[in-house]
């Protein structure tokens, strides 16, 4: 009677443990989707603003050019998630800010555009090679600009609409890169010249463009982009002229304004349904802001951090919830920050990098949000066995490969796509499932699910702005 008796206790207490550690599991990814914690981690090399952040496929970010306290940088560097620390990679043939920059399929990052060391924006575009670490010339688009957007198309194109032109007087040209070639070709023009404006990658293929500022003060206009006629169609107009503002694709297909600056700094958000083509209100958020970032969260909330107010550069963050439409605090950030990058990294956290304090001074430092989901590990390259001089069919065993789990979540200069197959900063744009938003694994072929934004949050391409 005795043994059984322990023996039950024994049971009893198995139980138990095995019901805590259930709860515990369950109670962490509560935690992450819930957490307002924010950890410092390692610095960047040098201090940027106006600069892009790039998830790759080996998990890694990539943050490319800027303004630093040396002036327009040509430089970048590449955060690794495992260690916490950034580390220089080839440098950019040409110096510039307030680009773009989009993950292509072939997961070679294109920049493109932006202001160079002469105050000048610029029509030239070169590829970052993530195997080689090194940059590479490609076309030039016919224009030279900045502050516009960059949009992966599901065909593999990439769609650059309007900015500011050489003359520093708001375009509505759009031109086409093909990867292919390595060219650009013209399209039709928006039906209005605007610049930091956002442009999102519907689940239907079309690409939505709105707001920005144009040649006659900041726009509520919206307008929509069809690939496969190569047209601008004028959409619903937004409730609120803006600029400076962040788009984020959600995964109910529906995209999410938020913030921005008309006259004075904005909290109102508003939806777009592609659907109805219609925008309605939704809730405001806590503060007033612009130069911000938004991104899309494991969970469907929406997180935007720092930004500048009408009286300061901000720290705070808060959260969105579609189901009830209402802002949430969460924690702040330790440093205040404006035009800085935000993405979400593999392991489900966002890195927060760069921008710029209330004294207007470039910052190098960043931060992370939330508790990862999931051990990070940097993938690691398949080696293909040399068949022996005696063995006429090599059998290779497989080497496994650590695929970077991408979260179900368009920069800057842009950001973040959402129904169920749909892969996105900043400041912003995201892409329908690509094999590889925003938003392209660690082998060529990626399936970025990212329901960038934005963009594709992956392939979300961030827009970075500057204050007007």
């Amino acid at each position: 009677m005795r043994l059984q008796r322990n023996g039950g206790r024994w049971l009893v207490c198995g139980l138990a443990l095995l019901i805590s550690l259930l709860l515990v599991m369950t109670g962490s990814r509560g935690v992450h989707a819930n957490s307002s914690t924010w950890s410092p981690t390692g610095s960047m090399t040098t201090t940027r603003i106006g600069h892009t952040a790039t998830l790759l496929p080996n998990g890694q970010v990539l943050a490319a050019g800027g303004s630093g306290e040396a002036g327009t940088l040509a430089s970048a560097e590449l955060y690794n998630p495992v260690s916490g620390t950034w580390t220089p990679t080839g440098s950019m043939t040409t110096s510039r800010y307030q680009h773009t920059a989009t993950l292509l399929p072939s997961g070679q990052v294109l920049v493109v555009g932006g202001e160079n060391s002469g105050f000048t924006p610029i029509a030239n575009a070169e590829l970052y090679d993530p195997n080689r670490g090194i940059w590479t010339p490609t076309g030039s688009m016919a224009t030279g600009r900045e502050l516009h957007t960059a949009t992966l198309l599901p065909n593999g194109q990439v769609l650059v609409a309007a900015g500011l032109d050489a003359t520093f007087t708001a375009i509505a040209s759009a031109e086409l890169y093909d990867p292919s070639s390595g060219t650009w070709t013209s399209t039709s023009s928006m039906t209005a010249a605007r610049f930091a404006h956002t442009a999102t990658l519907l689940p239907n293929g079309q690409v939505l463009g709105a707001g920005g500022d144009g040649i006659f003060g900041p726009l509520a206009s919206a307008e929509l982009y069809d690939p496969n006629s190569g047209m601008w169609t004028l959409t619903s107009s937004m409730t609120d002229a803006r600029l400076r503002h962040t788009a984020t694709l959600l995964r109910s297909g529906k995209v999410l304004v938020t913030g921005g600056i008309y006259g004075d700094s904005l909290a109102s958000a508003e939806l777009y349904d592609p659907g109805s083509r219609t925008w309605s209100p939704t809730g405001s958020m806590t503060t007033s802001r612009y130069n911000h970032t938004a991104t899309l969260l494991p969970n469907s909330q929406v997180l935007v951090a720092g930004g500048t107010t009408d009286i300061f550069i901000d720290a705070s963050a808060e959260l969105y919830d579609l189901g009830s439409g209402q802002w949430t605090l969460t924690g702040s950030m330790s440093t205040s920050r404006s035009q800085h990058t935000g993405m979400l990294l593999s392991n489900g956290q966002v890195l927060v990098a760069g921008g710029q304090i209330n004294n207007l001074t470039p910052l190098a430092s960043a931060e992370l949000y939330g508790i990862p989901l999931l051990p990070t590990r940097t993938p690691r390259r398949t080696k293909t066995p040399t068949p022996s001089p005696t063995t006429s069919t090599p059998t290779s065993t497989p080497t496994a490969t650590a695929t970077p789990i991408l979260p179900t979540s368009t920069p800057t200069t842009t950001s973040t796509p959402m129904p169920p197959t749909m892969t996105s900063t900043p400041t912003t744009t995201i892409t329908p499932t690509i094999t590889s938003t925003s938003a392209p694994t660690s082998t060529p072929t990626m399936t970025a699910t990212l329901t960038s934004t934005s963009v594709p949050p992956q392939y979300a391409i961030y827009l970075p702005l500057v204050q007007h």
